[in-house]
């Protein structure tokens, strides 16, 4: 295990010039913090191919109409893999997607980080998201609970899994033409 995997550990900075857990060993809360980060500011600035470049190849996108429904066999607001966030983000390239035209304004904050085990080779984490998005006619508010699958690929991490259960996911929902 490396000086920085073990700082992860037990708390103690990292060697200089080491980042905390990044190549090998446990995933850390605060790489963790800055992949949620990143990943946020990615798609509140309209980097959608910086943000296609975090999943990994078998990932899984899910916004469910209810947490408790299994999404193979109910309606959900996303159920995507991999090739289906690719051609999303497609779709959004070409301009004709006329609900993002101009695109919308948004900004979001995470928080409530915690990472609550692990399946396999991949960390879970859970946290809260709130997305302020503002168009021409309003600004509108979206909130929810984020079930996130981290993995470490290639020294970094990656999303294998992403699940967003809106607060409000039981009402109808307006536009929801932007990758929540």
């Amino acid at each position: 295990m490396t000086a920085a995997a073990q700082s992860v550990i037990d708390g103690t900075p990292a060697p200089v010039g080491e980042k905390p857990g990044a190549v090998d060993g446990p995933i850390g809360h605060l790489e963790v913090e800055q992949f949620l980060y990143r990943e946020a500011r990615l798609a509140d600035t309209h980097e959608l191919d910086a943000w296609e470049a975090l999943w990994t190849d078998d990932a899984v996108y899910h916004v469910p109409v209810d947490d408790s429904w299994d999404p193979r066999t109910h309606m959900s607001i996303i159920f995507d893999n991999r090739g289906r966030i690719a051609t999303r983000i497609k779709q959004l390239h070409t301009g004709r997607r006329h609900a993002q035209r101009p695109p919308s304004r948004l900004v979001r904050i995470v928080s409530n980080i915690e990472i609550v085990g692990t399946e396999g080779t991949d960390t879970v984490v859970s946290s809260v998201v709130q997305v302020i998005e503002s168009r021409e006619r309003d600004t509108r508010t979206w909130a929810g609970r984020v079930t996130h699958k981290l993995r470490r690929v290639d020294g970094g991490l990656a999303m294998a899994y992403k699940k967003v259960v809106l607060v409000d996911s039981d009402r109808p929902l307006l536009s929801l033409s932007f990758l929540i």
